[in-house]
């Protein structure tokens, strides 16, 4: 808990925590960092390839690529524009189903290197009238969600292939594993999903075998590269995994309302992902969130105007609510940047 009334020094320029207005998004400097450099021995240079739908902010995708990491997943058309616009678009895999790929079309003639997933022979269509010109097989390996049965992976490349498309290989997300909490439970699960996408990929051929995350990026040791990106901020859902990756983003509320069983704090649904439950609060002891508020029962008491700092669940969904970034050197801001890969 941050109390309010810090002291401003006369002529002060720095921008403070307290400055902010709430709820804003905090990045812990130090902690990104470290994050950053643990991904980097454990993966590095093209064995990662990290998922920039985690953050949607050109400027940590650039501490990714000075750390190693030069190609990136995508999860939207969006992500892949802004990030060839931000001179990042050496290597984009745009990890997701498209129909309409004239964007992407264009993104290619403009120097990107675009690799799109195909899971149908509309997909592959798509990519090939849109001007996309490679392209990987999603392959479903246990989530239900996109991907094509393993079985006619090589059907689908062929096709793929006589419409004039490179196929780079296969991808498949086994996203179903990424929060189990049991480690043995986890890897031998991933071990049955990568069987069914290395069978697929005897069939597709191709370089690329891309899969993975957070939850598994450290038993995933089939897949040529790991798709992870919440690493780098974290989030309490991942957290109880107990990875070696600390939680640098913290949502920043302030306390706006006071009673002797209870604080409420402007950080509500509007401000969070929620779908992996509620937000934690160092200290204290969260019992719901509204659409612009928080009600929780710290351990200390608090008052009106007392800074709270809020945990989210899900950094993915939480992230793309905001505008900005505030990068923080202790109490001190020390970057701001926009979270400039919002929407679609």
């Amino acid at each position: 808990m941050i109390r309010a009334g810090r002291p401003v020094p006369a002529r002060e320029t720095t921008l403070h925590l307290l400055d902010l207005q709430t709820p804003a998004l905090v990045v812990d400097a130090a902690l990104l960092d470290a994050n950053l450099r643990t991904m980097a021995e454990a993966l590095p240079e093209a064995r990662l390839r990290p998922h920039v739908k985690a953050h949607k902010t050109t400027a940590l995708a650039r501490r990714q690529a000075d750390i190693g990491h030069r190609g990136f997943t995508c999860a939207t058309v969006r992500e892949v524009e802004g990030m060839a616009a931000a001179g990042l678009g050496e290597d984009l895999l745009l990890a997701n189903e498209v129909l309409d790929t004239r964007r992407l079309g264009a993104v290619v003639r403009g120097g990107a290197r675009v690799t799109l997933a195909v899971d149908s022979p509309e997909t592959v269509e798509a990519a090939a009238s849109g001007g996309v010109r490679e392209v990987v097989v999603d392959v479903n390996v246990g989530l239900p969600r996109c991907g094509i049965d393993p079985a006619a992976a090589g059907e689908l490349a062929d096709l793929a292939r006589s419409k004039g498309l490179s196929v780079r290989g296969v991808m498949g997300y086994e996203g179903h594993l990424m929060l189990r909490k049991d480690p043995a439970e986890r890897a031998e699960r991933a071990a049955e999903s990568m069987a069914l996408l290395l069978a697929a990929h005897k069939d597709v051929g191709g370089d690329l075998v891309s899969a993975g995350g957070t939850g598994t990026y450290a038993v995933n040791t089939w897949a040529t590269e790991i798709q992870a990106g919440s690493y780098a901020l974290m989030d309490t859902a991942y957290a109880e995994l107990g990875l070696p990756f600390r939680q640098a983003l913290t949502v920043l509320g302030t306390v706006i309302s006071a009673s002797p069983k209870w604080v409420v704090a402007d950080v509500g649904l509007k401000a969070l992902g929620m779908d992996h439950g509620n937000p934690a609060i160092p200290g204290a002891r969260v019992h719901f969130c509204s659409d612009e508020h928080l009600t929780f029962t710290p351990e200390t008491p608090a008052q009106v105007g007392d800074r709270v700092r809020v945990l989210p669940a899900h950094v993915d969904p939480t992230i793309a609510l905001h505008e900005r970034i505030h990068v923080v050197d202790g109490d001190e801001v020390v970057e701001v940047w926009p979270v400039d890969l919002r929407g679609w």
